[in-house]
């Protein structure tokens, strides 16, 4: 079947979204986790915590360029291949694409600069404000994007002007649009979980090659306490209040995400198997009695409408990827907390830094958090389906017309060109980094240290 416009302009869409956000999904996390070694190197007053977040400061400025190089393509894409969603809710969704762009990228920007090349002249106190200002900026970027895609999944505080377009009607609560705080807080700590395992991953890397022991150590403790803080938060209350929501506005969602195709009462989880949607059935499934009930609307008993008892204009169009998608990033969330359960014990056991098996655990599953964090997009994404703005516009009704497939798709073409130039040159820049090491006074440490 032909994909037509509509089909081209999702799937470049997603590749480009998908591409971009490898970047900032790290440079969020770590912001925090630069923060949080430089309060350590000043209260502690400990140079390897410095050296440490004068290090991760440098792999946060490639990220950061590249994040930027990736990103551009997709502000244009909201007027060469989404042209009617724009004209219908660019009156509401400009505030917060201009909010991120005018205020919080340019003090990450600003204060990124400030703190690689600036230590000599802010002193040890302005130093430290720098690291909190990128931070700043860059969950507050962060939030002005979650907001964005907030409104397309529960639009609140807009109006309908007699031209039938979206107006802003109510600023405060679109900012504050419930749906978009607990978004917030479960998406910013898949990025704390992502970067906590990158700095676990290198930290375990110099340890198990004797190189920079020092900054390698004090990576691993600064990590694995976060991380494991990340991961608690991250199932709950932050993921258990994203599922509440969707149960509530989006109950057909709910369905595909766990493959019920039968209403009913005392809902079973499934934790494994296969939906056949040509039956309306699930294969192999491994059920848990009544906790999906639980999970949607708090009680072992409530009802659960399952996907036979929505129309099929109204069920997302993809089941079978949502499904997949969904169970994915729940199941590497629940090994996560595996992991850094296990490596916190053995941090406050002091056996981590001497655990050779733990330390190539690390090393092994860095990857894994990006593949839970572009499932978990994937689940949002495709979950709101069939629409641009959940009941409002369809998603049918919101690209540009007058673009033929054949154009998007030798565009996407390029992209995939590009982009994997992009890719290439990243990898060589923070292999480079990585190779070169934390540095003490603009000297590459010695390889015992």
């Amino acid at each position: 079947m032909a994909m037509g416009s509509v089909g081209w302009n999702r799937f470049q869409f997603g590749f480009l979204a998908t591409f971009h956000y490898l970047f900032p999904v790290l440079t969020m996390g770590l912001a925090l986790l630069i923060f949080v070694l430089k309060v350590l190197a000043d209260r502690r007053q400990d140079e390897a915590y410095d050296d440490a977040a004068k290090f991760w400061a440098r792999i946060f400025g490639i990220n950061f360029v590249i994040g930027v190089a990736t990103g551009i393509p997709l502000e244009f894409q909201f007027g060469t291949n989404w042209a009617q969603f724009s004209v219908f809710s660019g009156g509401v969704i400009g505030l917060t694409l201009a909010l991120e762009g005018m205020f919080a990228f340019f003090a990450e920007s600003t204060f990124l600069g400030l703190f690689l090349y600036g230590q000599k002249r802010l002193g040890r106190k302005g130093h430290l404000f720098a690291a909190f200002m990128v931070f700043v900026g860059s969950w507050l970027s962060g939030y002005f994007i979650v907001a964005t895609n907030a409104f397309m999944q529960h639009p609140v505080g807009y109006a309908v002007a007699p031209s039938g377009m979206l107006q802003l009607n109510d600023m405060w609560a679109y900012l504050l649009n419930p749906w978009a705080i607990w978004q917030y807080f479960h998406n910013m700590m898949s990025s704390v979980v992502t970067s906590c395992f990158v700095v676990c991953a290198v930290g375990a890397f110099y340890l198990l090659s004797e190189r920079h022991r020092e900054v390698a150590e004090r990576s691993l403790r600064v990590g694995v306490a976060v991380g494991l803080v990340a991961c608690v938060l991250i199932i709950f209350p932050t993921g258990d209040r994203n599922g509440k929501m969707v149960a509530q506005y989006q109950p057909a969602a709910l369905a595909a995400m766990e493959g019920k195709f039968k209403s009913g009462d005392r809902a079973d989880l499934a934790i494994i198997g296969q939906p056949d949607m040509r039956n309306h059935r699930l294969d192999n499934p491994i059920f848990v009695p009544a906790i999906l009930s639980y999970l949607a609307y708090g009680s072992f008993g409530a009802s659960v409408e399952g996907m036979d008892d929505f129309p099929s204009s109204e069920l997302p169009d993809n089941e079978e990827l949502l499904y997949f998608a969904y169970h994915i990033m729940a199941g590497l969330g629940t090994v996560f907390v595996l992991i850094m359960g296990i490596a916190f014990w053995k941090l406050w056991r002091r056996t981590l830094f001497r655990s050779t098996g733990m330390l190539w655990v690390f090393m092994l599953a860095f990857p894994f958090p990006y593949i839970a964090t572009t499932m978990g997009w994937l689940t949002a994404e495709l979950g709101r389906q069939p629409w641009v703005v959940y009941g409002l516009q369809r998603t049918d009704h919101a690209g540009s017309p007058l673009v033929s497939g054949g154009s998007i798709l030798f565009s996407a073409l390029g992209f995939m060109g590009m982009y994997f130039l992009m890719g290439t040159l990243f990898h060589y820049l923070i292999w480079k980094q990585i190779a070169i090491g934390p540095l003490r006074g603009g000297i590459p440490q010695n390889a015992e240290h």
